[in-house]
């Protein structure tokens, strides 16, 4: 039958121990629920004066948690951790307490949750990655962990509503960015549903409420097609003989719908595959048989057939979907799956552990190969930014699914090309690659990989990296090797240079680079510039990192060439400026108010990057540009992840200095008369100024805009953007970055 979508979690009446003991014997008659009951009242006992944002016990939120986990019907110490995953981090309880009271495997488990909740991803860049890693080796040892983390995160979203605005835009924002990630790889479908729809809710709280209001509005048109729907299935599977077969039908979440409503430009009115159709059998054999009879009611749409059950997804999910043709003429999409499958589609990892096995859930975390992935790619990445530009892009990423010649399945990220694969091959395959063949047919390296290709790597001996590569490749692992042998062939070509430079140098002083060397006279700059060896020294010159005159400087000569004239002299031939120079220049040269900061050196000479265009709370980094000063980049500015990296300095907002950067922003909307003057009217009320508009329209009747406006800072850019949302009629706001316009 067809059921509304679901507002967000009601809070009900506090649980009870026998409640939850009740729960856990509904799928473990054998449960030890002396160890849960035991868990329970230590819990009760050491949060028992503790009070939550909303005024109740605190105690409810362990028990909740719990709840949650028997849900998902994992085993008794699994419960008992849920119980007791906050006494450590807030109540007088010792982790040592923990251990002898219920053993080491609860105490371990305790602690790794009490690490996660420790950590914030709303820190810096390099901050965040250090988290990240935490994190995942956490999970890594003990998948219990994540679970328990994800269960105590889904009952603080469901009771958001107690804390303030800003605080539960933050949490939100966290959990849409990892935790509903996370579910989805686990496999846990149900909670990630629930996450993204009370995250969209607190986000984006304008948007979240209009698309209640208009699903609740149709509710009864909407209720009365999906009833026609299922009628008709039904009785097709009746008439061939699927008597066994249930078929249910609801209205997507409202995060889906809202996703689809931004990727494709759709007002809500045009979205019509609002409503999904499950078809649950008894065996394989019957979800193919059960395929053809749909496809013979109604008519597939080309392209939007996938079978998950001949090569499952990343986190064991197997299910047959299509999307046809239905009544009306409306698309509508059927998934069709065995009962085993839908309960491993609702409970993910769980689903796989079972009592009667007697196998630790913690020997599943071997069959999650992207967790493994992570695992080893962050003892490879050393760069911390690297590692978290991975976890994100393996967290969010769809796998496609590709063959090697021999017919052994390689997973990889959507839009992964013959280069990716290569490399995960053999890092000398993916050096020397020159294209591929792909189901026998030769194609480019740019060429992206689809779901059922079978690849053969073409190479050449005289083929190498280069930097264009590094916009090819999708994987973590070809990106890491690219840049190592880009950096490689770099120090190489920069310790060419910089014994030129040298060489030049010291034959101005009648001195020879090779005899020096001999003498060992280096060591001293070596060791002034803090560096590990000649090779270093060199490589430094080249760069320009180091001026070739300081470095002759700090070499023990003659004392004629090492007096304090001979010192000055040379300091005014300088060929290559150090950072502190191009500082002490830029101080000279500024006649700007200073908005960035090197490690606290006032009156930088800088400019801002228009590739990214950073504003005022963006995370920055700065890249030393030879006669300009700092050139001012986002962090996750592609042009960064491509320069010189010895030529990146960390740089700082100075957000005491009151400035005004600008900005451009693309409106989607309806397109209506006064809409134009409403946005304008939001935006002056925001207190910024538009500096230029373009408006245009689409074939589709929507209206396009392009707005140019003098902002503050990120925060006042979010709140402008927030106010536009909720104009009536329009679609989407972004910010517009150059490569986007």
């Amino acid at each position: 039958m067809s059921t509304p979508p679901t507002l967000p979690f009601t809070q009900k009446k506090p649980r009870k121990l026998a409640d939850l003991t009740a729960c856990v014997k509904t799928y473990n008659p054998n449960a030890d629920t002396q160890l849960i009951e035991k868990a329970y009242r230590f819990s009760e006992e050491v949060h028992k004066n503790q009070k939550r944002s909303s005024g109740e016990s605190y105690f409810h939120h362990p028990i909740e948690v719990a709840f949650i986990i028997a849900e998902l019907e994992l085993d008794t110490v699994s419960v008992a951790t849920a119980l007791l995953h906050d006494t450590v981090e807030d109540t007088v309880a010792t982790l040592e307490q923990i251990e002898k009271e219920f053993g080491l495997e609860i105490a371990t488990l305790v602690d790794g949750v009490t690490k996660i909740s420790q950590i914030s991803f709303q820190t810096s860049e390099e901050k965040q990655a250090e988290n990240f890693r935490k994190m995942v080796f956490a999970m890594a040892k003990d998948l219990r962990v994540i679970l328990v983390k994800l269960a105590d995160r889904t009952h603080n979203m469901r009771t958001l509503q107690h804390l303030k605005p800003d605080k539960q835009a933050r949490i939100a924002q966290e959990t849409l960015d990892i935790y509903a990630p996370l579910a989805n790889r686990l496999g846990l479908s149900a909670m990630k549903r629930e996450l993204e729809d009370l995250s969209l809710r607190y986000t984006k709280p304008e948007i979240y409420y209009k698309l209640v209001a208009q699903v609740s509005k149709k509710l009864k048109e909407r209720d009365q097609y999906t009833q026609d729907v299922l009628a008709m299935i039904e009785g097709a599977l009746h008439e061939h003989g699927y008597n066994n077969a249930t078929v249910t039908g609801r209205p997507k979440h409202f995060y889906s719908i809202h996703k689809k409503m931004e990727k494709r430009n759709l007002a809500y009115d045009q979205v019509y595959d609002l409503t999904g159709f499950r078809v649950v059998l008894e065996t394989v054999e019957q979800c193919y048989g059960v395929l053809g009879l749909i496809h013979s009611l109604w008519t597939p749409v080309p392209g939007r057939f996938k079978d998950y059950i001949a090569i499952p997804k990343a986190n064991f999910y197997q299910s047959l979907h299509t999307t046809v043709v239905g009544p009306g003429g409306e698309k509508i999409e059927i998934q069709i799956r065995t009962k085993e499958m839908h309960d491993t589609a609702e409970r993910g990892i769980a689903a796989h552990w079972a009592y009667k096995e007697e196998k630790s859930l913690s020997q599943e975390t071997s069959k999650f190969s992207w967790l493994n992935r992570l695992v080893e790619w962050n003892k490879d990445l050393q760069d911390p930014n690297e590692f978290l530009e991975t976890v994100k892009l393996d967290l969010f990423s769809e796998d496609v699914y590709i063959f090697t010649p021999k017919g052994k399945v390689i997973e990889f990220p959507q839009g992964a090309t013959p280069l990716d694969f290569a490399y995960t091959i053999h890092t000398d395959l993916g050096h020397h690659c020159i294209g591929a063949k792909v189901n026998g047919r030769m194609v480019p390296l740019k060429y992206k990989l689809k779901s059922g290709d079978t690849v053969e790597v073409l190479t050449s001996p005289n083929q190498t990296p280069n930097k264009d590569w590094l916009k090819l490749v999708k994987t973590s692992r070809a990106k890491s090797k690219i840049r190592q042998f880009i950096k490689v062939q770099e120090h190489e070509n920069s310790k060419v240079l910089g014994e030129m430079i040298l060489e030049k140098e010291l034959k101005k002083e009648d001195l020879r680079f090779k005899t020096l060397l001999k003498e060992g006279l280096f060591e001293p700059a070596i060791e002034a510039f803090s560096l590990r060896s000649i090779e270093d020294l060199l490589s430094a010159i080249g760069y320009g990192k180091l001026s070739v005159r300081k470095v002759i400087g700090k070499i023990p000569l003659p004392a004629k060439e090492n007096s304090p004239e001979a010192k000055e002299a040379r300091e005014t031939k300088e060929t290559k400026r150090p950072l502190q120079k191009i500082v002490e220049e830029a101080s000279k040269k500024s006649t700007t108010r200073q908005v960035v900061k090197v490690k606290g050196i006032e009156d930088l000479l800088v400019h801002f990057a228009r590739c990214c265009s950073p504003v005022p709370g963006d995370s920055v980094i700065g890249f030393i540009t030879r006669g300009r000063g700092i050139s001012v980049h986002t962090r996750k500015c592609p042009k960064i992840f491509d320069s010189d990296p010895h030529r990146l300095i960390d740089i700082e907002w100075d957000m005491t200095t009151p400035s005004e950067r600008a900005v451009k922003i693309r409106v989607i909307c309806e397109d209506r008369p006064g809409l134009l003057a409403d946005m304008s009217g939001v935006i002056k009320d925001q207190e910024a100024n538009i500096t230029r508009a373009q408006i245009g329209t689409t074939k589709d009747k929507k209206a396009v805009c392009l707005f140019s406006i003098s902002i503050k800072n990120l925060n006042h850019l979010s709140k402008i953007i927030s106010a536009l949302e909720g104009v009536p009629g329009v679609l989407r706001v972004e910010r517009v970055q150059k490569k986007q316009q």
